[in-house]
């Protein structure tokens, strides 16, 4: 285990897709989504054990969230959960997170994740992690995971590498474009061709080299982050973050630096991953019943097939007839949907906002 490895885990998202069972107050992240017994948050820390040592651990979240991280991951110190004020995506939260880091060790190299991913060949996974972070110590690159598509998903971005541009004797290609969700045409072309990878959203890099690159890319943001240098890690912290945030835009990494950067390299790998972003994807990766229904909950299922029920333990379920559904109830709120009608949840947590108020999303 290498002490100059770090983890920064990124939770502070609502995950709207995941209505009922994904709220402002309690989102996806902080929830035992695929019926384990622990929460996504706790899943995707413990998957790095080994890897960074549990103090090189932080976490990035709404400040309404930090006590929820406190429960989920006990063994954390006050000073690893980072709160933000408001979310402003991925680029201020990873700016946050990386100077803080450097601050504390300029020869850091960070691993980021989100908190809300699925992974179901953990050995692999490291593996692959524990090449990334061997590559990122020893080059100036920014690294990214690239999945291997199973299908054509439009759902995903897709990194587009360079086959014969390798980094060294590694598995690393460099990477030649990023596309956002595509339409289904284009998503069947990227898995046909080969060299398109599904973009997880996992990120590697030096501390130094993920700073410069924001100086480089986003130097209104690097800017702000520079004029606090001293103020990360003391009691000055938190009032120098609201300002802060106040004057961060709101950008992805992905569109501010990886778009635009010329070090950037990514790592095909295939570790049983989705992001778990949708009910159908829970379909995908939960254990399914001889009926290809997804069952969480105190379910009796009669004629039923291709379904995910998800309810609470304490109340019996009946569904009879039922083909391609998702049944979710959370929260005095309860959803039938057709799975591939998915794509309205946020249309319905929007409507029901509106007619019904701030108190069911």
């Amino acid at each position: 285990m290498n002490q100059n490895t770090y983890l920064v885990v990124m939770a502070g998202g609502i995950g709207s897709r995941f209505w009922p069972f994904s709220r402002t107050n309690n989102p996806k992240q902080f929830h035992d989504v695929l019926g384990v017994g622990k929460s996504m948050l706790r899943l995707t820390v413990d998957r790095f054990a080994g890897i960074c040592p549990p103090e090189n651990v932080f976490v990035v979240t709404n400040r309404d969230y930090t006590e929820l991280v406190q429960q989920h991951l006990p063994e954390l110190q006050p000073d690893q959960i980072l709160g933000e004020p408001i979310g402003r995506n991925t680029a201020p939260c990873i700016a946050y997170a990386s100077y803080r880091i450097a601050q504390r060790d300029p020869q850091a190299t960070i691993i980021v994740t989100p908190a809300d991913h699925a992974v179901l060949k953990e050995d692999v996974f490291q593996d692959v992690i524990r090449q990334a972070v061997s590559a990122a110590q020893q080059n100036d690159v920014l690294i990214t995971l690239g999945i291997q598509p199973s299908r054509p998903d439009t759902g995903y971005g897709y990194i587009q590498f360079i086959d014969e541009q390798k980094l060294g004797d590694t598995h690393l290609r460099k990477v030649k474009t990023f596309t956002e969700k595509p339409n289904l045409e284009l998503a069947q072309m990227f898995v046909d061709s080969g060299d398109f990878l599904w973009n997880s959203g996992l990120f590697v890099w030096r501390a130094d080299v993920i700073v410069r690159a924001f100086h480089q890319y986003l130097s209104d943001i690097a800017e702000v982050f520079d004029e606090g240098t001293e103020q990360l890690g003391t009691p000055q912290e938190a009032s120098f973050i609201d300002e802060a945030y106040s004057r961060c835009r709101n950008i992805s990494i992905d569109y501010g630096v990886m778009e635009k950067a010329d070090n950037v390299y990514v790592l095909p790998a295939d570790f049983g991953w989705s992001d778990l972003g949708t009910w159908d994807s829970l379909h995908r990766m939960g254990r399914r019943d001889e009926h290809n229904n997804v069952i969480d909950g105190d379910a009796m299922l009669y004629d039923t097939k291709e379904c995910v029920i998800k309810t609470p333990s304490e109340r019996l379920v009946v569904v009879q007839g039922l083909e391609g559904y998702i049944v979710a109830e959370y929260d005095n709120v309860l959803l039938i949907c057709k799975r591939t009608e998915e794509q309205r949840v946020k249309e319905f947590v929007a409507d029901v906002k509106s007619k019904k108020g701030s108190g069911y999303n």
